[in-house]
């Protein structure tokens, strides 16, 4: 009997890559997989595990069979403090290269691990391309896990096929984007720059990137059928390559979870009463919240101009602004305005971190200003909210459309170059005249603004459903572990055949 379980015991190896972005749904999906059944080992650094663990230990004390697996940040070998593991911790480009050098020399420690765990299965980040020769040595598959919108992902691949920017005279033309279903326009300043301008030391990487989605057994999406249907077919139907919608997985994961508020996080909410109780001093859907992610700190000038749009909106908003965002010569300005609106009540500044799932729950929030990362997106739908679409960087731009164009949930603030947030100057800075035109309109009492409120519910309603027994995203993560058992059991048929 014990070993007939152990051939039906699916084990799955999880590698998230360290920026918050991509690692807090990959942790999600693996403590589903193992909610569902799987035996799951997440392999990660120290310092990273710290962000989660208290997560998996309540998972292990539920009885179901997760572990993390730590490995050995390379931090004196590349010129790091120890500590210092992941992405959001680059607050330059000289610290991100280190970073990045320092991910980079894991490899060897991950293959080792990998041959020591021997599992049936690695779900692997995009971002780790060589892993498909990993489990091709093993004999077992690779997922490939895209952390963000098949839109985007659909989008990338026909401007990377297709060039049509190549032939415009200037890099704020716009061009169409081929081959969608509806019509999509950007210019080359929105796209990334390794794609704008052919950079081949970046563009080498990103190639190998999706030659490795190419070659794996398939892609997992933190999206859901209702939410992209035409954009999951159109990939299945361009790319060929097999892929599972099992999203919102935060949502799903946590759904039991009193302490969700704290995900991706190790401190507590010190002033949490506080700012509850500002929120509950307001009316129902009066109350922007704005946040730029784990990641964006951004210039002085931009947070003043953020500053007065906000003010002059004459809307109540709930502000995140990171502490590293500041510098000496903006503290004063920011001090004064944080009293300012303490007084007026018409704002609140949470420096730092927030409970941003905490927040978004709240029935006085009525919009988000988002940096169109696609875990805010989801957690944004997931709560009923249109947003105002402020992207950044990487593929956010193409999640702008998507919520703009196609959702119709998004109010563009005019973002017109894609840059990382360490390289924004004065001439690209968003003024305060279009910050206040879009608040005011995302929050405002207008038709197109209670369309929006409306879309944005009913995905809501779909995203919650989806993740419920019998829904697409629920159905797509049982079968697919149903999938990776039959190969499981047809790989060891082929072994004892061979053997005997």
């Amino acid at each position: 009997m014990e070993s007939q379980q152990s051939h039906e015991q699916l084990n799955v190896t999880f590698l998230p890559y360290p920026t918050p972005g991509h690692m807090i749904p990959m942790i999600d999906t693996a403590r589903l997989f193992a909610k569902h059944g799987a035996t799951v080992t997440i392999i990660t650094t120290h310092a990273n595990a710290s962000t989660f663990q208290k997560h998996i230990d309540s998972d292990i004390s539920l009885g179901y069979p997760i572990k993390t697996q730590l490995i050995q940040f390379p931090a004196a070998q590349v010129g790091l403090p120890d500590g210092v593991e992941n992405v959001k911790d680059g607050s330059s480009l000289e610290l991100l290269g280190k970073i990045s050098q320092g991910i980079f020399l894991l490899q060897g420690q991950i293959e080792l691990l990998f041959q020591h765990l021997q599992p049936d299965c690695i779900v692997t980040d995009m971002m780790y391309p060589w892993t498909v020769e990993s489990a091709a040595k093993l004999g077992i598959p690779r997922l490939h896990y895209y952390s963000t919108s098949y839109f985007s992902n659909c989008a990338s691949y026909f401007v990377r096929k297709y060039r049509p920017h190549d032939s415009l005279d200037s890099d704020d033309q716009k061009f169409t984007v081929p081959c969608l279903p509806i019509s999509i326009e950007m210019t080359p300043l929105q796209l990334p720059e390794w794609i704008r301008t052919k950079n081949p030391s970046t563009g080498g990487f990103f190639e190998a990137m999706y030659e490795s989605e190419k070659n794996s057994y398939g892609t997992l999406y933190n999206s859901f059928h209702e939410l992209e249907s035409d954009y999951e077919q159109l990939n299945k139907t361009t790319m060929g390559i097999k892929s599972w919608s099992v999203g919102p997985v935060s949502a799903w994961a946590n759904k039991d979870d009193e302490k969700k508020a704290n995900r991706g996080h190790m401190g507590e909410s010190g002033k949490e009463l506080e700012w509850l109780n500002w929120l509950n001093s307001k009316q129902n859907d009066s109350v922007l919240y704005v946040s730029f992610g784990s990641l964006t700190r951004l210039p002085n000038a931009q947070l003043l101009e953020i500053a007065h749009g906000l003010e002059i909106s004459g809307h109540n908003f709930i502000w995140v602004i990171r502490k590293n965002d500041r510098d000496e010569d903006g503290d004063n300005f920011l001090q004064e305005f944080e009293q300012r609106m303490k007084e007026s009540k018409k704002g609140y500044i949470i420096w730092n971190w927030a409970p941003q799932l905490l927040i978004l729950d709240q029935p006085a929030v009525g919009g988000i200003v988002t940096h169109c990362g696609w875990n805010s997106i989801l957690e944004s739908i997931n709560a009923g909210l249109p947003m105002i679409a402020w992207p950044m960087f990487a593929e956010q731009f193409y999640n702008e459309r998507l919520l703009v164009d196609v959702l119709k949930i998004g109010v563009p603030v005019g973002v017109k170059e894609n840059k990382y947030w360490f390289n924004i100057g004065e001439e690209t800075l968003v003024r305060r005249e279009e910050i206040m035109k879009a608040v005011v309109l995302l929050m405002g009492s207008s038709q197109e603004s209670k369309e929006m409120r409306l879309k944005a519910k009913k995905l809501a309603d779909a995203s919650k459903r989806t993740i419920e027994e019998g829904g697409h995203s629920y159905n797509n993560l049982l079968q697919l572990i149903d999938e990776l058992k039959s190969l499981k059991i047809s790989r060891e048929l082929d072994k004892s055949r061979l053997d005997n």
